[in-house]
């Protein structure tokens, strides 16, 4: 049974910072959320100008796992368990806030002095309740551990978490189903897709133009969000694209999430804010 689209989702512009700004389509105005996909940012693609020490600085998460796919230039993390870790184009990294992180990201140091463009993804995506107090976890996935999924020629998508088409991606700290891919697509190669019935699937043009079920025109920076009846939908790459690919289980529970937390109600986001005020969060000096 096909799947129908239940909304096109056009992502819009958002200060982070008062001088960082990414496209979001998810959450929108016109919907929410798709437990267990609460954000995702697209940044970039940004030219950094050699010299440049812009970056993110220390900042709290708790609750859920930020998801970094990086798609342009080399971004260093750091955070307040000890990771340390250079990401260059194409690799990943799935970090586990749980009861509390702190974590800087941004262009690396080469980038910084040597300049390039830099461009990234990032989706928050949340655990259930019985999982938010678990202590963080860190995981960097390199791009050639990722595995090909819908092989055929023109088509380039790279498998990072849950399993599809016969693959399994290798992060290993998702507590529910949850299928992240992304990659490639030629201009004119058509590729079908087979999830799972009642799992919430979306789909993201990073660039380029793709046609759904030979149907509906979806341009670049748009989020689709499927509906949660059927099962088989298909892409037609109109001109070389690129997208990214999420089908998860639903997390049927409260969602209260507020600055940089995902809990599950509006009085454990509070305790979250006043957590960090308090230095609950520990310390990171980057």
């Amino acid at each position: 049974m096909k799947k129908n689209i239940a909304h096109i989702l056009a992502g819009k512009e958002k200060n982070i910072t008062p001088t960082e700004k990414v496209l979001q389509p998810l959450p929108h105005p016109d919907f929410r959320f798709a437990n267990p996909f609460i954000v995702l940012h697209h940044g970039g693609p940004a030219m950094i100008t050699p010299g440049s020490d812009n970056r993110l600085h220390p900042h709290p998460h708790r609750g859920f796992a930020p998801v970094t796919f990086q798609l342009q230039g080399q971004a260093h993390h750091k955070d307040s368990t000890g990771n340390d870790q250079i990401i260059n184009a194409g690799d990943a990294q799935w970090m586990f806030a749980g009861k509390g992180i702190l974590h800087s990201e941004g262009p690396s140091d080469e980038l910084h002095k040597n300049g390039g463009n830099i461009e990234l993804l990032q989706l928050w995506v949340n655990v259930p309740a019985v999982h938010k107090w678990d202590d963080p976890r860190y995981q960097f996935i390199h791009k050639e551990e990722m595995p090909k999924i819908l092989e055929q020629d023109g088509v380039n998508i790279r498998l990072v978490s849950g399993t599809f088409d016969g693959k399994t991606g290798p992060v290993n700290i998702s507590f529910t189903p949850v299928i992240t891919a992304v990659g490639e697509i030629a201009n004119g190669k058509e590729v079908e897709f087979e999830v799972t019935e009642d799992y919430w699937t979306l789909l993201y043009v990073v660039h380029g133009r793709v046609t759904i079920d030979e149907i509906t025109p979806v341009a670049e920076h748009n989020l689709v969000v499927f509906k949660r009846e059927g099962s088989l939908f298909s892409i037609a790459a109109n001109e070389d694209s690129q997208i990214l690919f999420l089908s998860a289980q639903v997390i049927d529970e409260p969602v209260a999430a507020k600055d940089n937390f995902v809990m599950n109600t509006k009085e454990e986001t509070d305790q979250a804010i006043e957590d960090y005020k308090n230095g609950v969060f520990g310390t990171l000096d980057y």
